[in-house]
């Protein structure tokens, strides 16, 4: 992990590019550059389509353009800013299209929620059962559960992706594991 001198030096950076972007749109070019891959991965996890995930990550990057002036930092990367956008672009997708939504559930994403949930007991059953947890979970609690257990973003970027506190962010992610497993114990 950078280190944290590191880490405010590209931020730093980062919000230079920003404001020149602010300017020139052309100025733009290296952030989209640099965040088209994640935030394309970031919808894809989320749609399971290709196709989709490329017209809703253009999306994000016109909204994203449009409203740079808008834009504020506030102590996290830029793409927090951007993934924002892009929960509000999938959110509105599925409610547009009354489309299910997909969840890509790997065993480590599975370790992740169980250490979490329960310290050092069996893992097994969490991962068989999971899925099913999951499903009960409402969509802004699944997104929680997504953005700080399966992608591993620090409390700081989760909140500002859902435009919270982060005392608020760490408050519901708290209450969502207490629900989960809640769930885990009836079944």
């Amino acid at each position: 992990m950078k280190s944290e001198t590191a880490l405010y030096k590209s931020l730093a950076c980062e919000q230079q590019t920003v404001r020149k972007a602010k300017v020139d749109a052309r100025a733009f070019r290296p952030l989209y550059e640099k965040y088209y891959k994640p935030v394309f991965l970031f919808l894809l996890h989320r749609t399971g389509d290709k196709e989709l995930t490329a017209d809703l990550t253009s999306q994000v990057f016109l909204k994203a353009l449009a409203g740079l002036h808008k834009y504020e930092f506030r102590g996290v990367p830029f793409s927090s800013w951007l993934y924002r956008i892009a929960v509000n672009e999938c959110n509105s997708f599925f409610r547009k299209n009354k489309a299910v939504r997909l969840v890509v559930l790997e065993d480590h994403h599975a370790d992740r929620v169980y250490e979490e949930m329960f310290g050092e007991s069996s893992e097994e059953d969490l991962k068989r059962m999971l899925p099913y947890i999951l499903e009960k979970l409402k969509p802004s609690e699944l997104h929680v559960i997504e953005l700080r257990y399966l992608e591993g973003r620090p409390f700081k970027e989760v909140a500002e992706i859902l435009n919270i506190s982060e005392t608020h962010a760490k408050v519901k992610t708290y209450r969502i594991l207490d629900k989960m497993k809640k769930l885990f114990i009836r079944k």
